[in-house]
């Protein structure tokens, strides 16, 4: 079993008291400039919360084998290897003699003795958060080889082992002889008197106790892996920074697997508890008019002059027939109505950026471009995010598109002004003259294609349903119009929400949602 130990993150613990989840495990913590310092990561439903050790543990003095701590609690000790002596101490015991891996000696001036918190006759429980209680002498011995440069110890002081480990150090018993060791130790009176001849259970929850360093609200709170503002992803590190303006800073966890669970826990936290805010929003409004998303999102901010651009957090929502990007998260009903942008959602282009097209090193992007404006080049953390905008944004599609009903747009067709109308139930109609006269009418599933010069011609082709050829009186269908990227983006929308509104799969996603 090997553990690579200069990586301090430790396996995520889960206790559940009165049906409240909660998750516990150690990383590393830094402001993303200062070398980073341990520490625990608390998970709650609605709180992430960085907490320190408070130690009652003896300050540090140059000879650790004097001064063993007089409680048995357990502790936890960071060790730096050294390229010489490594850890700087030996081990005795093994589960096989029925004893806790027990250290037997420290040497002076090396790794453990630097500690100043490691003394003879501490038990080693952990190491790297992973128990060895159940461990072999010699597994014990290779764990602790190749735990890498940092290692993090839960020890706990067994006192009456500590007197015959001195005499057996007085005597210069042979480091490799541990089986005559602990045959010794096992027949000794004082250790014998403690223990009933009974095997040593180590393996009990620590009792250390935690003092809370900072307490982020995961209510609408932003996780991100990337460098504040930028598009460079943080290795092996993410950040929390809550509604109320505090942060986790930076959370160093160099095990993928466990960042990629912390990051997933978080998350579905967060978007648990925005999904909550989301439903009491809604109470307050019409089906049509109801929230179908929020969360945050990145947005890119292309500067011209130089080769980078900058991103800027923004909370993103989509209500009834609006998506509305938010500075920070609205608290409140009235917030809803103070977006920073609103655009309609059927006169606005949604679309996934494809990999080999994104601008810099974020992924998962998207535009939003709305008639009459610039598009919007957006990013999220994760594909599941991505394709959670992307549902959402086609629900919204349909709500608003259902809700608006129908829309005429001013057109003219062979030189005479008239009226294109999209409407819901009816489709496609052209109407001319004051008594609005109708010239051609086609339903959605008739037309067969489009093409425009991206000026202000269009070019509607239509399907016959009686001889199912495609007409080529093209005459009949080229209409010029002055506002076309407004005209063709509510044509989109008529026709997805058409698509989206027959696919029993989408309407099914719907109605749970």
């Amino acid at each position: 079993m090997k553990i690579n130990a200069s990586k301090m993150a430790t396996p995520i613990e889960e206790k559940v008291d009165q049906n409240l989840k909660t998750r516990t495990g150690m990383v590393m913590i830094s402001d993303g400039k200062s070398k980073p310092e341990l520490a625990r990561l608390h998970l709650s439903m609605e709180m992430i919360t960085i907490q320190k050790q408070d130690t009652t543990t003896p300050a540090p003095t140059p000879t650790n084998a004097t001064h063993p701590p007089i409680e048995s609690k357990e502790r936890m000790v960071q060790i730096t290897r050294q390229k010489v002596g490594g850890l700087g101490l030996s081990i005795k015991g093994g589960a096989e003699h029925k004893l806790p891996i027990l250290i037997s000696r420290i040497y002076k001036d090396q790794a453990a003795d630097a500690t100043g918190q490691l003394f003879v006759g501490d038990a080693i429980i952990k190491v790297n958060g992973e128990y060895i209680t159940a461990c072999p002498h010699d597994d014990a011995v290779n764990i602790l080889r190749n735990a890498g440069d940092i290692v993090v110890l839960t020890v706990k002081h067994y006192r009456a082992a500590t007197p015959f480990l001195q005499k057996q150090l007085s005597r210069e018993t042979p480091e490799s002889d541990n089986d005559a060791t602990c045959a010794e130790l096992k027949a000794d009176e004082n250790w014998k008197s403690v223990n009933s001849s009974r095997p040593v259970s180590i393996s009990s929850e620590p009792e250390n106790r935690w003092i809370d360093l900072v307490s982020v609200p995961l209510m609408m709170a932003y996780v991100t892996r990337y460098i504040y503002g930028t598009d460079k992803l943080r290795p092996n590190a993410f950040e929390v920074r809550g509604l109320n303006g505090t942060t986790t800073g930076i959370i160093h966890c160099d095990d993928l697997a466990i960042l990629s669970q912390w990051l997933k826990y978080i998350t579905d936290n967060v978007v648990g508890l925005t999904s909550l805010q989301m439903k009491l929003f809604n109470r307050n409004f019409p089906v049509g008019e109801r929230i179908e998303y929020m969360g945050w999102v990145n947005e890119g901010v292309i500067n011209n002059h130089i080769s980078w651009q900058s991103y800027k957090p923004r909370f993103l929502v989509l209500k009834g027939t609006e998506v509305m990007l938010f500075d920070s998260p609205p608290l409140n009903v009235t917030g809803l109505t103070k977006a920073n942008v609103a655009y309609k959602v059927y006169q606005t282009m949604f679309r996934v950026v494809k990999e080999s097209e994104t601008v810099d090193s974020r992924q998962h992007c998207f535009l939003l471009q709305s008639s009459g404006h610039e598009p919007r080049y957006l990013s999220v953390e994760t594909r599941q995010e991505l394709l959670r905008i992307e549902n959402s944004w086609n629900a919204a599609i349909v709500t608003s598109v259902i809700k608006l009903g129908r829309k005429t747009f001013a057109v003219s067709h062979h030189g005479k002004t008239g009226g294109l109308t999209l409407d819901w139930q009816a489709g496609f109609s052209l109407t001319e003259g004051a008594d609005a006269a109708v010239i051609w009418q086609y339903k959605f599933s008739q037309l067969r294609g489009s093409s425009d010069d991206g000026k202000s011609k269009l070019k509607l082709h239509f399907q016959d349903h009686e001889t199912r050829t495609i007409e080529t009186k093209v005459h009949e269908m080229e209409l010029e119009c002055h506002v076309l990227q407004s005209l063709l983006f509510c044509m989109h929308a008529f026709l997805t929400a058409k698509v989206a509104s027959v696919d029993p799969t989408f309407l099914s996603s719907i109605q749970q949602a």
